[in-house]
């Protein structure tokens, strides 16, 4: 794609990444049969190639509009469109920095902004929990829009489970993002992981003062706060890094793995962290990325136990941070069947977007919801048991939507571990 910046942007860092991105299209739109706003809505202005000509357009001069900042917050920031390209568009980095832009030239309305800021803020802040436990308690009484986002209260086993971490010691270590949101909404997810972990011979650290991956604050225009949010979070594994401690940094939430990958692009121009930087994204791996070798030392302990129950069937949903940002497909379900589960994909559409996308579904609930209900609709052809995927936003949200429960792959490794 041919360009010509304004002298606004030529020469500067964002500027020159988003003429080298754009310079890579090539106009084909194999990207909009993978778009899912694109897949809804039918608007050209709502698909991966629409969004590039409004960002192109912007940093050629022209005077972006509100109008142009709705057609970017609709993008779901999926990364599907990446995955379908031929030219090897960086999608998701452009559209990062079209959104900054136009965020910098036009003024949301107030009522945005602030709802925006509370996220910012809320989802992040150690009030989160609390207010999560509060939540809880007076959840019937909540309006429906409000209680889709607060998971139903534990009963008193689940919430002993939850909190039920190993003791044991182990010559292998890794460390874990306990996340920000997780500890308080779904907690079985990170016990579950350390559980696992403890019964293949491998022991799971956690750094206290690390919190959330930065994803937030960057995703909702906080380009500051979420680099802070990544040099803290790098200031708390760097010991244990720096004395080689652990073998990984493992991430059981595919959206903050995709983030913590990105360190070393994120910070690449801060001199006292790059270097640092550029490690934690070496050393950070899904835990779906461990699997192959947790295989063989689960399944003798695996095999006589699921011999003795019925087959659960599995769906599995891999979300979109898995399978386009950080391009791992097929591990899961190729692992967990060599344990001995039935697990499944969606015979249609497993590639699209379940909606969930961070705050997605708070800031775009109309289009959240049809997008869930598509998913659900395809993930009903499998006719299982359990709904499994590897994120805790995707997990939240679909659940809203269908009484099939849905959970994290690593719970159910665990609970077939422990029966």
């Amino acid at each position: 794609m041919q360009t010509n910046l304004s002298p606004e942007f030529k020469g500067t860092r964002d500027g020159d990444t988003a003429e080298a991105i754009l310079r890579k299209c090539v106009h084909c739109g194999f990207c909009t049969a993978t778009c899912p706003t694109y897949q809804l809505l039918g608007d050209e202005l709502d698909g991966p190639r629409g969004r590039i000509y409004l960002i192109k357009q912007v940093l050629e001069g022209a005077e972006p509009t509100r109008k142009t900042q709705q057609h970017l917050d609709r993008c779901l920031t999926c990364r599907n469109c990446e995955t379908t390209c031929p030219s090897g568009v960086q999608y998701g980095n452009l559209v990062e920095i079209g959104r900054r832009i136009v965020d910098e030239k036009v003024e949301r309305p107030r009522g945005e902004k602030a709802v925006r800021w509370l996220l910012k803020e809320g989802l992040t802040s150690p009030l989160f929990e609390p207010a999560m436990k509060l939540g809880q308690f007076v959840r019937p009484l909540l309006p429906s829009a409000l209680k889709g986002k607060v998971a139903p209260k534990p009963g008193a086993t689940e919430q002993a489970r939850a909190h039920r971490w190993p003791k044991r010691e182990h010559p292998r270590k890794v460390l874990m993002l306990m996340g920000c949101v997780q500890p308080a909404m779904l907690p079985n997810i990170n016990s579950a992981t350390a559980r696992v972990l403890d019964a293949a011979g491998v022991q799971t650290m956690v750094a206290e003062e690390a919190g959330c991956c930065g994803a937030i604050r960057s995703h909702l225009g906080d380009q500051q706060g979420g680099l802070a949010d990544m040099r803290r979070n790098i200031d708390a594994w760097w010991p244990s890094v720096m004395s080689n401690k652990v073998e990984a940094i493992v991430m059981n939430a595919s959206g903050c793995g995709a983030t913590v990958k990105d360190y070393g692009h994120a910070l690449a121009h801060d001199e006292a962290y790059a270097d640092k930087a550029r490690r934690i994204s070496e050393l950070t791996r899904d835990l779906s990325e461990l699997l192959p070798e947790l295989v063989p030392l689960l399944q003798p302990l695996l095999k006589p136990r699921l011999h003795r129950q019925p087959t659960t069937r599995l769906a599995f949903h891999p979300p979109c941070t898995l399978q386009h940002a950080q391009q791992l497909r097929g591990g899961v379900e190729t692992h967990l069947g060599a344990l001995g589960f039935d697990v499944q994909l969606s015979p249609n559409e497993s590639h699209l977007c379940c909606g969930s996308a961070g705050t997605y579904s708070v800031l775009q609930p109309t289009l959240a919801y049809q997008l869930r209900d598509r998913k659900l609709a395809n993930l009903a052809e499998v006719e299982a048991q359990v709904i499994v995927s590897a994120n805790v936003g995707c997990i939240q949200h679909l659940q809203t939507g269908t009484p099939t429960p849905v959970r994290h792959w690593v719970e159910v490794l665990d609970e077939a571990l422990g029966a």
